[in-house]
């Protein structure tokens, strides 16, 4: 779990920097160069120890350099504000492809709710599309503090809700599918 959250705060720190800065000091030059400059130290850290950085992370360096440079030179916190939408489009995209959660699924459920698993799929790809445009609503208002609310709380709650239902529905399959399996041997 730890590693989870390591995770997170390594893929959010440029977020998390932005996000402090900006609620301490009001000041969005500030906060968003301060937040460009904690990527770009991310990148060259890792490079330094050796870690591999895969497509997301330099992706993501990208998006807090360009929309970083537009909210400098707009002093528009809207476009800082937009970036993890970006990031849901990217994965919900991703998440259209037709058994994509196979690979993650135990044996027992790939032969068990082969189709309830894509259908899963397709509804991961739905919520994560559903949260992006959430997150350009939310920044569109230009509220940092309801951006925030609405980033850490609505669309980390919807993703943990979602995987709970998830987890439930599947247990519920794979025991009526196993019982009627036995039940028709019988």
């Amino acid at each position: 779990m730890n590693d989870v959250f390591k995770r997170l705060g390594t893929d959010f720190l440029s977020a998390i920097i932005f996000l402090c800065l900006y609620l301490a000091t009001d000041n969005i030059v500030l906060a968003t160069s301060a937040a460009i400059a904690g990527a770009i130290g991310q990148v060259i850290y890792f490079r330094i120890t050796g870690r591999p950085l895969n497509f997301m992370t330099w992706a993501s360096l990208a998006l807090v350099i360009v929309l970083g440079t537009a909210t400098i030179l707009s002093k528009d916190p809207r476009f800082v504000l937009a970036k993890p939408a970006i990031a849901h489009f990217a994965i919900g995209t991703i998440m259209l492809r037709r058994g994509w959660m196979l690979r993650y699924m135990p044996s027992i459920a790939v032969e068990t709710i082969p189709d309830a698993i894509n259908f899963a799929g397709y509804a991961w790809a739905a919520l994560m599309f559903a949260l992006g445009a959430g997150t350009i609503a939310v920044a569109m208002t230009g509220d940092l503090k309801l951006w925030a609310l609405y980033v850490s709380v609505v669309a980390v709650g919807a993703k943990v809700l979602a995987f709970a239902l998830q987890y439930i529905a599947f247990r519920v399959l794979i025991i009526n599918r196993i019982r009627a399996g036995r039940a028709a041997a019988s």
